[in-house]
């Protein structure tokens, strides 16, 4: 997201409105949008900070229903009119498409894999060694059934164990349980780490082969109203046809899994030569006890089908997953 302005900016113009969560990391997330949209508009954007359920709500996820609770506040400001756009973490958006609003851009993706921060800067290897010899397992914070799976499916393969501890809170707090030694480590997403400015406290990241990301992480969501469609053809210049299509695939498997985005469910979709998209897609329960990995590939032309394309691949990726028992092991399908 960067580049010369496209247009001049008309003096006097009214500011548009961008609707944010309050927390750090979606104001770092905001602001950057922010900047490319008075690029590419040339006209002034205005933070409006709006407070979710899932900001004020110290339940965990699943117990509040995951699915949208960091969303629903920011599109009803949208559909009210108080607002003229906003941006989401697109894990965090339901994979229904909501009525009167349209997905305007997926700028281009960050880093997808999630990242170790760890007392003494330990790898997960290391942290769990150490311990180990002092006669303990580690403790590990992490707020997702998804990272708790696959951290407890890996270290029971390699004879270990370790205790996963479910926590809340933004990334000051996570990162506060191990400065005061009441955890070992927690597991937070590399790319909210480095918008933060904060990359120098992973201290490793955790690569997919150990541990699937969440559907669409690492992505941002614009959101814009449908009836708008002078701001949405100018927010279409962020978009990035890759990382969207990549992303769809995602989405489409967690939506035919009929899995919130608080189940223990992770995908990833990458690109390899020859518009060869690959898909990853792990469903587990959250002790490790059992993890169904498969994936799926194909080729995909980039043009106006492509998202479709990406869908279907999803879709038949779930279509085994479930015929291999994924509805068990998830334990959150819609009823």
């Amino acid at each position: 997201m960067n580049g010369q302005p496209l247009t001049e900016q008309a003096p006097g113009a009214r500011a548009l409105r961008l609707g944010t969560r309050r927390s750090a990391l979606a104001m770092a997330q905001s602001g950057m949008v922010a900047r490319e949209v008075t690029r590419l508009t040339g006209r002034p954007v205005e933070l409006v900070e709006i407070t979710t359920y899932g900001d004020t709500s110290r339940e965990a996820l699943a117990q509040i229903g995951g699915t949208g609770v960091f969303v629903s506040a920011l599109r009803e400001a949208l559909l009210a009119g108080r607002i003229d756009f906003a941006v989401h973490s697109l894990k965090d958006l339901p994979t229904a498409a909501p009525e009167g609003l349209v997905l305007a851009a997926v700028p281009e993706r960050e880093d997808v894999r999630d990242a170790l921060v760890a007392a003494e800067g330990l790898t997960l290897d290391e942290l769990v060694e150490k311990l180990a010899g002092a006669g303990r397992h580690a403790r590990i914070g992490t707020g997702s059934p998804r990272r708790m799976a696959q951290l407890n499916a890996w270290a029971a393969a390699r004879g270990d164990r370790l205790e996963t501890v479910a926590i809340r809170g933004n990334v000051d707090t996570r990162i506060g349980y191990v400065a005061s030694g009441e955890l070992d480590a927690v597991v937070l997403a590399t790319a909210g780490l480095n918008r933060l400015g904060r990359s120098a406290e992973i201290s490793q990241h955790l690569d997919p082969e150990l541990m699937i990301p969440a559907p669409g992480q690492g992505a941002l969501a614009i959101e814009c109203t449908a009836a708008n469609t002078e701001l949405a053809a100018a927010l279409a210049a962020l978009d990035h046809a890759p990382t969207r299509v990549a992303v769809a695939a995602e989405r489409a498997l967690l939506a035919a899994l009929e899995a919130g985005c608080s189940a223990p469910v992770a995908a990833l979709a990458g690109w390899g030569p020859e518009n060869e998209l690959r898909l990853d897609g792990v469903v587990g329960n959250p002790d490790g006890s059992a993890l169904l990995k498969m994936s799926a590939n194909g080729p995909i032309v980039l043009d106006e089908t492509a998202e479709q394309q990406a869908r279907a691949l999803g879709r038949a990726l779930a279509d085994r997953l479930l015929a291999g028992g994924a509805a068990t092991l998830m334990g959150e399908r819609a009823r």
